[in-house]
């Protein structure tokens, strides 16, 4: 068995889950989710042993390898969504160089990158921008894939470049510098 697949996703209190055929919906205190999953997959809810809480069990029909990819990629996608509507997912970008900067505007995001305008980027649906500084950026949201999707746009806009570092990068991210022009 996957080693992944395998192992049950514990229920928070106040997280309320419908699994239909191909259809997995999470309810939680930071909104909802759902995700289409393999009509091979099944997904369970079932009582934790000892009794106190709810917890979901992802099983696969067969040892085929089709089934085995599924299996730890569905419990991994459903286990996602319980945590996303419990805790968020949150990235956070750092903005480096002279006169770049971004600002709030409403609910979305306004940049400043050294172009002859201003860059904006509009807040999806449950997503929220947070500026605490002119030169980081938080996205949280929801939805793992969301978050990630939106914080690559945002990066997107300004790549580091490899000589001097400037642009937007992800917190903590490595940028390797080459070494200019020598005369």
């Amino acid at each position: 068995m996957s080693r992944i697949g395998r192992q049950p996703i514990p229920l928070p209190s106040g997280v309320t889950v419908t699994v239909e055929r191909e259809l997995v919906t999470v309810k939680g205190p930071k909104g909802e989710l759902s995700e289409r999953i393999s009509r091979d997959i099944t997904v369970a809810q079932s009582e934790v042993e000892g009794g106190d809480g709810q917890q979901l069990l992802v099983t696969r029909p067969t040892d085929r390898s089709e089934h085995r990819a599924l299996h730890g990629l569905t419990r991994t996608l459903v286990a996602n969504m319980v945590t996303g509507v419990t805790a968020g997912f949150e990235k956070s970008l750092e903005i480096q160089g002279v006169g770049y900067r971004a600002a709030l505007k409403g609910r979305d995001l306004e940049l400043a990158l050294g172009y002859s305008h201003p860059v904006e980027i509009k807040a999806p649906d449950g997503i929220e921008f947070v500026v605490p500084q002119p030169t980081r950026i938080t996205v949280k949201g929801a939805s793992k894939q969301v978050v990630g999707e939106i914080a690559a746009q945002i990066r997107k806009q300004r790549k580091p470049e490899p000589y001097k570092g400037k642009g937007i990068r992800y917190e903590g991210e490595y940028v390797a510098k080459k070494v200019g022009k020598r005369a």
